[in-house]
């Protein structure tokens, strides 16, 4: 029998003084079966460095043509496609031909850097994509901070994440591998 979708419910304050962008989004978040506790917090990490008006958490895991976080005109264009983890050529060059703009945030350490070091010379003619990765400690860390309701803080500044959940806090330095044109 199919496992049900975790329900997270988290109530996510914004201070991006890079972007001047100052919000506070109630979240709530199913967290697929096979999703771990890092990849949640990864994908809460990507929504508050890319946060707007219109960005949302899309099916990701459970539908292959879906990042897990968009952002569409209400015309329905898309906007920014937001993917986590390790994906593939094939996938990066349908999702940049999808989206105006696409953001990977692979992790996982080592792992991601092996992705990155086999992928990233199939990526220079993607003009649209971004790739910014995680430290393994980072992530780890974040990892955690989980649980099932939240009131998580992420402060940007200068490129650097500061994030608290309750009295602990996490300190991130996302790492651009490759900044879009």
């Amino acid at each position: 029998m199919a496992q049900n979708a975790t329900i997270y419910k988290v109530e996510l304050s914004i201070s991006d003084m890079d972007r001047h962008y100052y919000d506070t989004h109630k979240l709530t978040i199913a967290k697929h079966p096979s999703e771990t506790d890092e990849r949640l917090m990864v994908r809460i990490i990507a929504f508050a460095l890319n946060a707007h008006e219109q960005l949302e958490m899309a099916k990701g895991l459970s539908t292959d043509d879906e990042p897990d976080i968009w952002q569409k005109s209400l015309s329905g264009d898309l906007h920014v496609w937001v993917a986590l983890g390790l994906p593939s050529e094939k996938v990066m060059r349908q999702s940049c031909s999808k989206a105006d703009r696409v953001v990977v945030y692979p992790y996982g350490g080592r792992t991601a850097e092996v992705w990155w070091d086999k992928i990233k010379g199939s990526t220079t003619r993607f003009d649209n994509l971004q790739v910014v990765s995680f430290s393994a400690k980072e992530t780890e860390a974040l990892a955690q901070l989980a649980s099932r309701a939240m009131k998580m803080q992420v402060n940007i500044q200068e490129g650097d994440v500061m994030v608290s959940v309750g009295d602990v806090i996490v300190y991130m330095t996302p790492v651009n591998w490759k900044t879009a044109a």
